[in-house]
Parts: structure tokens; C-alpha cells; sequence
């Protein structure tokens, strides 16, 4: 089958690796974003997608839109199907057209819930028990299409956004494997969506981090792992920004405004995290707030343990605006 690849970022490596390893596969191209400026040189860095693509000799196109001349250039390559994981890309309606069977996305949500820019964020902000991939077929309407098969997976207690992708990206480059040739014969069946069941996971914002110190301790507990790798959740300390890495929920209710840092032995941590002492909480609207990793500004990530051995005076702060 004659497979043509949509992808950027580092989630949609396993599924192009095995489309280039499959021996029923002839990978006809790869169409990514263009490089991109980075660091002080400015110098181009091309996408992940694209490293891999040239390094297996693939051609790669990188259009900073599809446009009618990028349908064309796909067209000339006779695909059957083409596979999205991470675009980036608006696909366009002659494109989708142009692809006899349509191209299938493999997105990182339990489909109809969680459709859109941020599924895995969104999932782990809910407290949803579990997440995973769905195989859908690409329509118009955003995350709507049919879908030919999903793979789910628990989220652990620990999981952040980083974790949860990169088990979500194996799993899903998984189950489109297995759909795949029967979706080209003709044996797999896309099936509709329940609309009426759909939420939506909006594109994450750089200010999205900054915790509200009122809302409960769960809820700030999911957004540090939510928000990891980016825009991380952060806080204001006498002016300077503070980034929580890692938390966990105390049950608990301080007799202290939210926000205030106390002192605290971590003996509700044993069960999850043994040898483990938290020595700060944090006064949330309800319950408290255990900080297991921070960074200081313009310092590097620390262990709350070590990072208390150079700042004690963060015990008693008052953390937010």
C-alpha cells in the first residue's frame, strides 16, 4: 500500500517508524512544518518527523500551508492513504479528497472526548481514569470523523502530559498497524462518533500554568502534571517565579490563607512515594498542596529536600499574586 505520512512533532515518530519498517508499506512521502529558527544562531531546525524521514531516505515536503500546488505534489505520488499523527497542518478539503482512502488520524484521546489541540492535557485536568488512541478517519469538522478502532491505557497516579503522550504515541502506531490493511482492503468499518458525548481540549496557552492557590489542592495537583512539559505551573514568590514540577493533593485543610507555604514531614506520601519526605505545603482552597520538585528562577529543577537546604525561607512564604 502507498502511504503517505502527515506529522511533526516527537509524538509522531513511532507511528512513521513503523509505517518505514512495515514491508506491506511503500512510504511515498512525508509532509511536515519547515524548519524553524532556533536559539541564538536563528539557524533552521527542521521538525523531528523531518530528521527521521531524511535519515530513512523518504521524501519530505514542508509546506508552511497545503495549498492547492502541495495537493498537487501529493497527488503525484499515487498514495492509497495518507496517516496523520501531529500535523500541525490544516488539511484542506481538495486534499482530503485527493487521497483515495482518505487519510486516518491517530489521536491521543479516547474519541468523542477530548477532541482538539490539547487531548492528553485536557484528560489528565478532568482526572479521568483512563486515556489512549483512536484510529479516526478524517472529515472537515474537527475531530468528528468516523473511527476505525481505539487503544486505551490507565493514567497513573504520577503521569504528566510528557509521559502520558509518549505511551499514548506507542500504543496508538500499535492499533493503526493492526487497522491498517484492513482498512485498504476494505474489511475495517469506520464507525460515527457519538457527537452528543464530545468535549472539546482547547489549545494550551502560556499563562494556562499560573496556579489560582483557591481552587482545591486536587485540582492544582492535576494541573502540575497537566502542564508538564509546557507552559509548566508556575508561581509568584516576592515578585520571582517559582515552577512546581512535581505535587501531590493532601486531604487536609491548613489553618492558613491559600497560598502560604507551612512545613510539613510527607507522612501522607508513603504509600505512593516511600522515602519520600515533603518538607513544604502549600494552603490550597481546600486541602493542601505537597511540593516534591521546584525551580527557582534562573536555578535548576531540585528535589524539594535538596532545594530546602539552600532556601529554608520558603517554608512561611506566601506563593501567588
Amino acid at each position: 500500500m502507498r502511504v503517505v505520512f502527515f506529522g511533526s512533532p516527537d509524538y509522531a515518530l513511532p507511528t512513521l517508524r513503523r509505517l518505514i519498517e512495515a514491508p506491506a508499506v511503500d512510504l511515498v512521502g512525508v509532509v511536515t512544518q519547515p524548519d524553524r529558527p532556533r536559539g541564538r544562531s536563528g539557524r533552521g531546525v527542521p521538525t523531528p518527523v523531518a530528521r527521521l524521514a531524511r535519515e530513512a531516505g523518504v521524501p519530505a515536503l514542508t509546506p508552511e500551508r497545503i495549498r492547492r500546488e502541495t495537493t498537487g505534489q501529493i497527488a503525484a505520488l499515487r498514495p492509497d492513504v495518507g496517516v496523520l499523527a501531529a500535523s500541525a497542518h490544516i488539511l484542506p478539503s481538495h486534499l482530503i479528497e485527493a487521497i483515495p482512502r482518505g487519510i486516518l488520524n491517530v489521536h491521543a484521546s479516547l474519541l468523542p472526548r477530548h477532541r482538539g489541540a490539547s487531548p492528553v492535557a485536557a484528560a489528565i485536568l478532568a482526572g479521568d481514569a483512563e486515556s489512549g488512541a483512536s484510529v479516526m478517519l478524517i472529515v472537515r469538522e474537527l475531530d468528528a470523523g468516523p473511527v476505525l478502532g481505539t487503544v486505551a491505557t490507565p493514567i497513573a497516579p504520577l503521569d504528566t502530559t510528557e509521559t502520558l503522550t509518549a505511551r499514548i504515541a506507542e500504543l496508538g502506531a500499535e492499533r493503526l498497524m493492526e487497522l491498517l490493511p484492513g482498512w485498504i482492503e476494505g474489511s475495517v468499518e469506520a464507525l460515527p462518533q457519538e457527537d452528543a458525548l464530545a468535549t472539546y481540549a482547547p489549545r494550551i496557552e502560556k499563562d494556562d500554568g499560573v496556579i489560582d492557590w483557591t481552587r482545591s489542592a486536587e485540582e492544582i495537583a492535576r494541573a502540575v502534571r497537566a502542564y508538564e512539559p509546557w507552559p509548566r505551573a508556575t508561581t509568584l514568590r516576592d515578585g520571582e517565579r517559582l515552577t512546581i514540577h512535581a505535587a501531590w493533593p493532601l486531604a487536609a485543610t491548613p489553618e492558613a490563607e491559600p497560598g502560604r507555604v507551612l512545613a510539613g514531614d510527607g507522612e501522607a506520601l508513603d504509600e505512593l512515594l516511600p522515602n519520600r519526605r515533603a518538607l513544604a505545603v502549600v494552603a490550597c482552597g481546600s486541602g493542601a498542596l505537597a511540593l516534591l520538585r521546584v525551580q527557582r528562577e534562573g536555578r535548576r529543577a531540585l528535589d524539594i529536600e535538596d532545594y530546602l537546604n539552600g532556601d529554608r525561607a520558603l517554608v512561611g512564604a506566601r506563593l501567588g499574586e
